[in-house]
């Protein structure tokens, strides 16, 4: 079978979708080729109203993990799915599906296919989205390296991130496989949101399957976001994310300072989320009982 994931049009890497051929191989060995007859979809938020045309060639669909969110819900699934399981409650309810269809992220398995090194050379980092890392990585190093934070970018190769992550103490996350590789390395995270643009939702969804709240510090767009990133073309996000940014914050501050000041406060009082061990425990075991399940149909 393929693996098909997530691939930006620019062709530029992004963390979360290049966890699919660095971590599917490593759990399936030897059952990934080149024949697309059979797709395997794994980790990114792909369940919508496009995969069946961006798959049409093929004769068999297997979903690992994957959630909805993005573009128009599926009006149905189609017959030749084999949906083992989806990222949280949030999406087997979107498609319809049982409960017990939602088990976790597949980017959680990196808890059993990365070693940490042990050391902490970082006491913080941040890893913004890929698109604010496109549009303003200059701005975001600077902001960075004035608050001795560890700039983390989604762009960089996946073990390069993953290194990084788990020699953090804490990691404010705007990238959500930015959060999720570090609840599976066990490093405390933030979620932060800059953006009235970015999806709630799919947060949302992998928060509820990991017991977790939703709860992003807010802060202001970067002045080298596009417009669209700015929330200028997107009135009722705009206005929803900029009252989250004022109840949160009482700055006044000039723009450039904003961020920085921002930042700063929520480190000042910082409250971090961390999954239960127990918790993270069932969901990696649940999983990998039903990758079984993907190696059972791909043997016969």
């Amino acid at each position: 079978m393929k693996l098909y994931y997530y691939q930006r049009r620019d062709r530029s890497a992004n963390f979360g979708d290049e966890l699919n051929p660095w971590l599917w191989p490593r759990l399936l060995p030897g059952c990934f080729d080149e024949d697309d007859a059979t797709l395997f979809v794994g980790t990114g938020t792909l369940l919508n109203h496009l995969l069946p045309v961006r798959t049409a060639s093929a004769r068999r669909l297997i979903i690992f993990s994957t959630g909805a969110g993005y573009e128009k819900p599926l009006r149905q699934i189609p017959s030749h799915w084999q949906i083992i399981c989806v990222r949280g409650p949030l999406s087997a309810n979107r498609l319809g599906l049982p409960a017990s269809s939602a088990i976790a992220d597949g980017g959680l398995l990196i808890h059993r296919c990365f070693s940490p090194t042990g050391k902490k050379t970082a006491r913080y980092g941040l890893m913004p989205h890929v698109h604010h890392a496109t549009y303003a990585q200059a701005t975001w190093q600077q902001i960075c390296q004035q608050l001795d934070i560890r700039y983390i970018d989604p762009r960089w190769p996946v073990e390069q991130v993953l290194t990084a992550i788990s020699e953090t103490e804490l990691l404010l996350a705007e990238a959500m496989h930015g959060a999720i590789a570090a609840d599976a390395l066990r490093v405390p995270w933030i979620p932060i949101l800059t953006s009235p643009r970015m999806l709630r939702f799919k947060w949302q969804d992998w928060c509820a399957s990991m017991r977790l709240p939703y709860r992003p510090q807010v802060l202001a767009p970067l002045a080298d976001y596009p417009r669209y990133g700015r929330g200028l073309r997107s009135g009722l996000c705009s206005a929803a994310h900029w009252s989250r940014y004022l109840k949160q914050t009482a700055l006044s501050y000039p723009p450039s300072l904003q961020t920085s000041a921002r930042l700063a406060q929520i480190l000042s009082r910082p409250t971090p989320y961390l999954s239960q061990n127990s918790w993270l425990a069932n969901r990696v075991e649940q999983l990998e009982a039903a990758l079984w399940t993907v190696r059972s149909r791909d043997a016969e």
